[in-house]
């Protein structure tokens, strides 16, 4: 990826007023259309393993830079990242994906579910809870293991999650409210002619996670 794009979202983390991003709307224009270009050579590495998302097309799985900043107390108008969900239903999937994130200092790939509605978090604890020992198999497996230490630690419920037994031996992996595997890149990383290569086979090892917790959606 073009050091534009970093050498812009820093510039705006610096600047974030609406008078600068008027005055910089080129070099905005130009990052944007360097990371849209770049996802759509992404989703083809995706495809090769996961041909749900073939027909997936970059302007369909990025983020908006505009924040909602109705309720937030820090009222800065733009992200300081570009972001892109792929999925076959582009940024408005629900199921699992595969994220990738641009942030000078804080880039980095992640697959799984985030956020989900009650009814589907309850489905992937469940499926977690009756196939134990498969879960716990594929996130110990020593490919993804290469990238990743085992479930993100982002976000999890102090007590058992009701319907599920308190003494279950695995009750830790249920208490999580996001399913999230995540690998960090540096910033040189980001910048590499490598980098397509790179998610193909960090997104490659996280795919039997994927599965698994679609499966759990659909059955």
């Amino acid at each position: 990826m073009k050091k534009v794009v970093l050498e812009f979202l820093t510039q705006l983390g610096e600047n974030n007023t609406r008078e600068w991003f008027q005055a910089h709307k080129g070099q905005y224009d130009e990052s944007k259309k360097e990371v849209e270009s770049f996802v759509n050579s992404a989703i083809p590495a995706i495809a090769r393993f996961d041909d749900t998302v073939k027909f997936a097309e970059a302007k369909d799985c990025m983020f908006r830079i505009f924040r909602d900043v109705r309720f937030a107390k820090d009222k800065s108008p733009y992200k300081t990242n570009m972001g892109a969900w792929i999925t076959q239903a582009g940024r408005k999937g629900t199921g699992p994906g595969y994220y990738i994130h641009i942030q000078p200092g804080g880039s980095f790939l992640s697959a799984g579910v985030y956020m989900p509605e009650p009814d589907q978090l309850k489905k992937m604890r469940s499926e977690i809870y009756y196939n134990v020992a498969e879960f716990n198999a594929i996130i110990a497996d020593k490919a993804l293991r290469k990238y990743c230490n085992g479930l993100q630690e982002i976000e999890k419920v102090k007590l058992a999650p009701r319907d599920f037994p308190k003494d279950f031996p695995e009750i830790e992996l249920l208490k999580h409210k996001h399913y999230i595997l995540t690998y960090p890149l540096r910033d040189e990383m980001v910048e590499s002619d490598h980098l397509i290569d790179l998610i193909g086979m960090v997104f490659k090892a996280m795919y039997p996670f994927n599965v698994f917790l679609k499966r759990a959606l659909t059955d």
